[in-house]
Formats: C-alpha cells, sequence, structure tokens
C-alpha cells in the first residue's frame, strides 16, 4: 500500500506542480549561477547510495566550502531566490521524481549525507537503516528549525551537531520505525503541511504526544 500511494500520490502532484516548476525553472536559470536543479549524493535505504534532487538554492560547490554538508542561518552561499524556496520548502519538490523511481518514498527518516549519518550512535543507524528515507517525516518536523537553533548555541556547527542533533535525529526516526502505519504517515503529511503554513505551530506536540524528548528541541 506504502509503494502504491508513493507512484499515484507523487505522479499527481508532478502533474499538478508542473506550471509552478516551469516558472521557477526560468527564474533560476537566469538568477544566481544559472543552474536549475541541485543534486546530491545522499545515503539511502540499507546504505544504498542515489542522488537526491532538488531546486538550486545554493552555490554549486557549496559542500567545499563554508560548513560543508551542514546549513547555517544566513548561510552565505545560498543564492538570491534560495531564502525563498528554503523556507516554503519548494527546493524539495523535485524529489517526487526521487519517489517516484523508487528511491524514496513520501514518508520517512530524511536522506542525509554519508558525513552527518556517520554522527548517529551507530547502535540507532543498525535498527533505522532498512526504512526507506522520505521526503517528510517526523523529523522533518522536529528539526525545522534546526538551521536556528544550531546558530543561537554559538558553538562549532559540526561539534554541536554531532553531540545534540544526530544522536536526537536516530532517536525520533527510531520512534518512527517502531510506529510506523499508513495512519501515521497521513497525520505526519497534514502535520508537515501544517508547520509549513503556520511554522510557529507546536501542533506536533499534541498530535505526536509520546515523541522523544529533549531540551534543545522541546523548551
Amino acid at each position: 500500500m506504502k509503494r502504491l500511494f508513493d507512484i499515484i500520490s507523487s505522479g499527481l502532484v508532478m502533474l499538478a506542480f508542473l506550471p509552478v516548476g516551469i516558472v521557477l525553472a526560468i527564474l533560476l536559470r537566469f538568477s544566481g549561477e544559472g543552474e536549475i536543479f541541485y543534486r546530491q549524493k545522499r545515503v539511502g535505504r540499507n546504505s544504498k547510495t542515489f542522488e537526491v534532487l532538488k531546486f538550486a538554492t545554493m552555490l554549486k560547490d557549496s559542500p567545499n566550502l563554508g560548513t560543508g554538508t551542514i546549513t547555517t542561518k544566513n548561510d552565505p552561499r545560498v543564492l538570491p531566490m534560495g531564502g525563498f524556496l528554503r523556507k516554503t520548502k519548494l527546493n524539495e519538490v523535485p524529489q517526487l521524481w526521487n519517489i517516484f523511481i523508487g528511491d524514496m518514498s513520501v514518508v520517512g527518516p530524511r536522506p542525509l549525507t554519508k558525513e552527518t549519518r556517520d554522527y548517529i550512535p551507530s547502535e540507532i543507524l543498525d535498527e533505522i537503516q532498512d526504512v526507506q528515507p522520505g521526503l517528510t517525516g517526523i523529523g522533518s518536523i522536529v528539526f525545522r528549525d534546526e538551521e536556528e537553533i544550531i546558530h543561537q548555541s554559538g558553538e562549532d556547527y559540526h561539534v554541536f551537531y554531532k553531540r545534540e542533533v544526530a544522536p536526537f535525529k536516530g532517536e525520533v526516526e527510531l520512534w518512527y520505525k517502531r510506529n510506523k502505519s499508513f495512519m501515521l504517515d497521513m497525520k505526519i503529511i497534514f502535520v508537515t503541511a501544517w508547520v509549513v503554513l503556520f511554522s510557529g505551530s507546536r501542533i506536533a506536540e499534541s498530535t505526536f504526544p509520546d515523541l522523544p524528548k529533549h531540551p534543545v528541541f522541546n523548551p
């Protein structure tokens, strides 16, 4: 049922989004570095690597600049349209193609780069690696303010990410695996749309009351 839902929903949304996608493609072509899409290697199910597809929001060489694969608040590598696309999550829409061809699912743990994935404790990673990564997921909701929180910490981005963010991401995705169901996926899709529209909402806390807690992400 999950794979059938992925194919049908991604195909229909791609068709519906096509007019907007064409406009965004034209705007991207004539702004920034002129790139429309950005491809980056991510680690998927059972450690299989694949290229995740996004609208270009950062400099092409951004993984080799600044904080590497970790994006910061007011990151200077973000292109003119990048801030808008990232805030509205429109930069993620091309991943519907990744879903359609089977690299990803609509709902699941966000696919990470090898660098950030290796920060997750191995005992948790061993248990969650067989879950198909998703366009959205419980982690996407919990960590939607990740860049702001890392910035406010005042610490080295990689040190803070490794110590605070990565282990908690592992716990959250482990919770998803142990509770996953088609109904849970539907709730996650609804809550994702809600927090994109209402960024200050705390709806996730009432919808998923038994989620793991962390003082930094649940003040």
